[in-house]
């Protein structure tokens, strides 16, 4: 579910199991709906992907004759999708209910050619309050 205002809520994982089907994660600093919360901790996972020469010098291709390169949207993807799981396994090890303030900070590492895709989210893990 996308909310008009860009929150997700209740996102399902990619097959982690049903503990996922109701965790939060949220670029919003506080749960939608009012829902009461308390503060667990901040947390974070990282990701590094490689990229190899073939994606590298496709996306040079991309670069020079314009459009978009797939091969390294496809990488971004994945990198995305492994980060935010682990965050959701750091916020599942913890007993949090959901994480707020998500943010993804992406960097890259190259030289000797060779390229790395660097990947860290944070966010802060919350449990819900009855």
């Amino acid at each position: 579910f996308q909310a008009e205002d860009g929150i997700r809520d209740f996102c399902l994982s990619r097959g982690l199991g049903d503990v996922y089907k109701r965790q939060v994660l949220t670029t919003a600093g506080v749960l939608p709906r009012d829902q009461d919360y308390e503060v667990i901790e901040l947390i974070t996972s990282e990701s590094v992907i490689g990229m190899n020469i073939l994606r590298d010098f496709f996306a040079g291709l991309s670069d020079f004759f314009g459009g978009r390169s797939s091969a390294s949207q496809k990488v971004l993807k994945e990198l995305r999708e492994d980060c935010l799981a682990a965050l959701r396994e750091e916020a599942r090890a913890l007993g949090a209910d959901a994480v707020i303030a998500v943010d993804l900070d992406y960097s890259e590492f190259s030289g000797k050619g060779k390229s790395m895709l660097f990947l860290v989210a944070s966010g802060t893990a919350v449990r819900f309050v009855s």
